[in-house]
């Protein structure tokens, strides 16, 4: 399946440890997702972000921000080919990384898709304290000055649902993915 095809069908792709197997494209029941509207930056994230001093950007080092997220985990999931997948969507400008940096050192980041008024978050990384958190913050922002409607995260945790993430049903997710793919 072609990527952006996948995306557009409500699935993300996990890779196995066959590279000339086919790449596996997954759906879950419940679908956790932010939507925008109701996205929340925890109190004790925002003081403890501004304490910090991290700066947000996007798109500058989107390379390494997919290695480190890649980095020393269980499992397959982003194997060389989705890296070459993403980096394709990157130069098309589909793909977006959202980094944390304290100085010139990058202390957290993000990478997701995006397409239309939906943006997924598909892994994130962080090298110092509050890193991922930084970037999750970020991410919220630019979506809502860029007016993307829903955020998908895939699967809860209590790390997102912090930010307000929720549960979809297959449906839901489904129509409000329609939605936010169309305009």
């Amino acid at each position: 399946m072609h990527m952006v095809a996948g995306y557009e069908a409500g699935a993300f792709p996990m890779d196995s440890d066959d590279p000339d197997g086919p790449v596996g494209w997954y759906t879950t029941d419940p679908r956790c997702v932010i939507r925008v509207d109701d996205a929340r930056i925890p109190r004790t994230v925002a003081r403890m972000l501004r304490r910090r001093g991290y700066e947000v950007r996007v798109d500058t080092v989107f390379s390494e921000v997919l290695a480190s997220c890649g980095g020393d985990r269980e499992g397959v999931w982003l194997t060389p080919r989705l890296i070459r997948g993403y980096e394709a969507l990157f130069e098309l400008g589909m793909a977006h990384s959202v980094e944390a940096w304290h100085g010139d050192r990058l202390v957290g980041g993000l990478f997701g898709v995006a397409l239309g008024r939906f943006i997924t978050a598909e892994s994130m990384f962080h090298r110092a304290p509050d890193g991922g958190n930084a970037a999750i913050a970020g991410l919220i922002h630019i979506a809502r000055a860029n007016d993307f409607a829903l955020i998908d995260v895939q699967m809860q945790s209590p790390h997102v649902m912090r930010f307000g993430a929720s549960l979809m049903s297959t449906d839901a997710f489904e129509a409000a993915l329609a939605e936010a793919l169309s305009g």
